[in-house]
């Protein structure tokens, strides 16, 4: 632990209108007050906690800047200690020539992430709410920051915690029988126990299962969008962003890489990647934008295989060429969730749109007629896209597991717990129902930050930006 002072720049870098500079440690205020002259001639010292005070900040005799200074004294601050905030104007020249006068005054600049640890170390906040503070710094859609702020009031920290202290309650009682092995008693109702193992068990799979959401809901959905050259997936692309983001043109293998760009659809982060069209090529930059299309086919979780109807009406021939690229497809990506578009239906008839969607039917689990040029039909299949994903437990508010290292530590809690259950259905003695109890408490206590280390705290927080 570190009792120095530190400051930061906890805005982003470069010129705005304004900039925030953040100042933690037992010496923040004191160090504050040397820099700073109150329009009042009041002394921060003295100042009472979550106060606010107008003046400038001096060096010498020479003014850099009117600035606001809030005060936060300790424990009442983010991090637990005494925290001063410097609202000034936004220059480059402004914010440097502050955090420079501060370290000259005795400061040191903070390090990454370094402002949350302290809040961590100071018992502000348990290791996955400090972990949810950068997940909401870089949420960029209403489901990623839904989620993180839960996580952030210790909605999955709480449910842990719960369930660790049963478990605890219980694994007390059952080392206490170790204690008077020779009298034979038992101090641990085997009965509630086996109903507790179960319940955590239920609750444990439920967090397990819910990461398959998460992180798709945090990192964002890949979607690649496949079909022959000249079917009207960049247009498609550019229909779903609203802009003009693909060159789209009448030559066949216009897109020769792959484009990515993401929009938010219903709150959820959708990451859309435009490939190159497959077919049999002799060019070679061609078939190198081909060979990554299959590429990002297997990095997509959803996958959007475009067909023109137009051609299919005209070429009856051409659906049979389809339909046996849709099943190459669904055979060398059987767990993908595969949409077949019929795009250019206003080119079309009703007529010749319905023997074609009953062609393609057996062959596609999913047939949406669209006109990516018009617009027809494309709400109908972003609405599909939000189907395809199990938005449940968000919409019902129910916790959502997003953090990789969270989901490897249930993994083995669960694992753990079950060895328990299987120990109380076999009648296994005490102290070797202790180790595995003491093992399953390990995994859950590295999830809050019980149970840590230098090694994992530096991994986790030199994720974070600097003055957060």
């Amino acid at each position: 632990m570190h009792n120095d002072t530190i400051v930061a720049l906890a805005t982003p870098s470069g010129s705005g209108a304004i900039a925030v500079i953040r100042l933690s440690g037992n010496d923040a205020i004191t160090i504050a007050s040397k820099c700073f002259k109150s329009v009042s001639n009041k002394d921060l010292n003295k100042q009472a906690t979550h106060t606010i005070h107008l003046g400038h900040v001096i060096d010498n005799n020479r003014t850099i800047d009117e600035v606001l200074v809030s005060v936060f004294k300790d424990p009442n601050s983010y991090t637990g200690e005494n925290v001063v905030e410097i609202s000034c104007h936004g220059s480059s020249y402004i914010q440097q020539e502050i955090i420079q006068l501060f370290l000259r005054e005795g400061c040191r600049m903070a390090t990454a992430g370094e402002f949350t640890l302290r809040a961590f170390l100071n018992g502000k906040l348990d290791l996955s709410q400090a972990e949810a503070v950068a997940d909401l710094i870089s949420s960029d859609n209403e489901a990623s920051h839904q989620i993180a702020m839960q996580q952030m009031r210790g909605g999955f920290s709480s449910e842990i915690a719960k369930l660790r202290e049963e478990l605890l309650n219980f694994a007390s009682l059952i080392e206490l029988e170790l204690d008077f092995a020779e009298e034979d008693v038992e101090f641990a109702d085997r009965t509630q126990f086996k109903a507790l193992i179960e319940r955590i068990n239920f609750v444990l799979k439920r967090l397990i299962d819910s990461f398959a959401v998460g992180n798709v809901i945090k990192n964002g959905i890949p979607v690649a969008i496949v079909g022959e050259p000249n079917v009207g997936k960049s247009t498609l692309l550019n229909a779903l962003l609203n802009e003009d983001r693909a060159i789209v043109s009448e030559i066949a293998g216009t897109t020769r890489d792959t484009i990515e760009d993401e929009i938010s659809i219903g709150g959820i982060g959708f990451r859309f990647i435009d490939t190159a069209g497959i077919r049999e090529t002799e060019d070679v930059v061609e078939s190198i934008g081909i060979k990554k299309t299959f590429e990002k086919i297997e990095q997509a979780q959803v996958v959007m295989f475009l067909v023109s109807s137009a051609q299919l009406a005209v070429d009856k021939e051409a659906i049979k060429t389809i339909t046996i690229e849709i099943e190459k497809v669904k055979n060398k990506f059987p767990q993908k969730q595969l949409l077949v578009i019929l795009n250019k239906i206003d080119q079309i008839t009703d007529s010749e749109l319905a023997d074609i969607r009953t062609a393609l039917h057996s062959k596609a689990t999913q047939v949406i007629p669209i006109s990516a040029k018009t617009g027809f039909g494309v709400e109908q299949l972003t609405n599909k896209l939000l189907n395809l994903i199990n938005t449940g437990a968000l919409r019902n508010n129910e916790t959502i597991v997003t953090n990789s290292r969270h989901y490897d530590a249930l993994l083995k809690a669960f694992e753990e717990v079950q060895k328990v259950q299987y120990g109380l259905e076999t009648d296994l003695s005490g102290d070797l129902l202790a180790i595995d109890i003491r093992q399953a408490l390990y995994h859950f206590g590295e999830i809050t930050g019980e149970i840590t280390n230098d090694d994992l705290l530096g991994n986790i927080f030199a994720n974070f930006c600097i003055g957060k």
